[in-house]
């Protein structure tokens, strides 16, 4: 199978695993949420092919009023080149009980393989990532999983000017496995609509409304998080210059 033929099985895969039916779909209980999620998100160039990925992410709930969780995750990559890398790295969280009094903790390992194709005037960026995860549940018994997900982003551009606003669009689907994962195989379904912003030559955002559809570990229990998304994105080359 060539190297397009697999990226377009996993967009296919990534598309249609959040609409399979369920038997028990009928009896769904789902908690709807507000949250924000801001984050910045680094890629910098420093030795020939390599990179170093640091990234931080707050997300909160009830707009900007309750505390859901903090993030921080760094890695190295690798650059086959300017389309296809390889990463892995370490992955922190805090998380916070619904109740606010307890905190969750979780410690991640993971690998990643991304790639970047142009459509027309289109960029698809699509990223497969695999992460092992130990967890300590609120005052729980420690857990395992081994989660992978399957990003699709799409940028569109809609002025020649590359310094205005394009569209943007994704969708990033997560399953789990493991010996404590029982009901929720699938773990969660994010799809994003939005604007993406280049400020210069190194820094970009985007910004706009993320949908975060999360089954729970109870039997046909959901979070769907209605998400107000702010990333930015900065990208130095810090390598030496040839004189």
């Amino acid at each position: 199978m060539s190297k397009q033929s697999f990226f377009k099985v996993l967009i296919i895969s990534g598309l249609l695993l959040p609409l399979l039916p369920s038997k028990s779909a009928a009896q769904k209980v789902v908690n709807n949420q507000n949250q924000s999620w801001v984050s910045i998100n680094t890629a910098a160039k420093v030795y020939k092919k390599f990179s170093l990925l640091a990234d931080v992410h707050v997300r909160r709930n009830n707009f900007f009023a309750d505390r859901s969780f903090e993030f921080v995750r760094t890695a190295v990559q690798y650059n086959v080149d300017d389309r296809l890398s390889f990463a892995i790295g370490y992955a922190h969280m805090w998380m916070t009980s619904p109740d606010n009094a307890t905190n969750k903790e979780e410690n991640r390992i993971f690998e990643q393989v991304q790639l970047i194709t142009k459509i027309g005037s289109a960029t698809l960026l699509q990223k497969v990532r695999n992460e092992q995860r130990w967890a300590n549940p609120y005052n729980a018994k420690n857990t395992f999983s081994d989660r992978v997900r399957l990003l699709n982003s799409l940028t569109i551009p809609i002025f020649k000017n590359k310094y205005l606003p394009a569209i943007a669009l994704a969708d990033e689907v997560c399953i789990q496995f493991g010996r404590d994962i029982v009901y929720n195989t699938f773990d969660q379904n994010r799809w994003f609509v939005g604007i993406k912003q280049q400020v210069s030559k190194t820094l970009s955002f985007d910004l706009g409304y993320m949908e975060v559809l999360q089954q729970k570990a109870a039997l046909n229990s959901y979070d769907n998080n209605h998400t107000f998304r702010w990333f930015f994105y900065y990208q130095p080359d810090l390598r030496k210059k040839k004189a």
